[in-house]
């Protein structure tokens, strides 16, 4: 699998999460694949200052299920951030179609509504090898990079809001 263009390697170290509350909605479906995004996701926030008070986990039966619920986590109020995580993994019929699309479209929905960052992190791959590739340990986990890129979006947001 290949990360080119990945920006973990060089924001390692240079974003905080002290004090930030970030949620993690995780799709149950794929759970070989979704609890190693998870792990991925909380290693990278740990490794950056995040305290376990400060982070909430929901699982959420499948994919189609994470818009509705990022949604329902911003309006709340309650955190900072927003990681959604999924794996969709193509089978015979067109309802891998569906359900990529439709969870992408709410998603970035969701998104650009909020006031918080919403990040992508569901993996749409035709095998489970292709999964399991991206959901191994270190730069390679895409729920570690969906954390650092939340962990980046909060800092951008922060320099729209407050200048630098």
């Amino acid at each position: 699998m290949s990360t080119l263009g990945s920006p973990v390697d060089e924001r390692r170290g240079e974003v905080d999460a002290t004090g930030l509350r970030v949620v993690i909605i995780a799709a149950r479906f794929n759970a070989e694949i979704t609890d190693s995004l998870l792990r991925g996701a909380l290693e990278a926030l740990a490794e950056h200052g995040a305290h376990d008070d400060d982070l909430t986990a929901i699982r959420v039966p499948g994919a189609w299920e994470l818009p509705q619920t990022a949604a329902r986590a911003v309006e709340t109020g309650r955190f900072d951030a927003v990681i959604t995580l999924g794996c969709v993994i193509r089978g015979e019929t067109p309802h891998f179609d569906y359900v990529c699309q439709e969870t992408s479209l709410g998603l970035g929905a969701v998104a650009r509504a909020a006031d918080i960052p919403v990040v992508f992190g569901v993996l749409t791959t035709d095998d489970l090898a292709q999964a399991q590739g991206r959901a191994g340990e270190g730069k390679s986990n895409k729920g570690y990079e969906a954390a650092m890129a939340a962990l980046e979006m909060i800092s951008v947001g922060r320099f729209l809001r407050d200048g630098p």
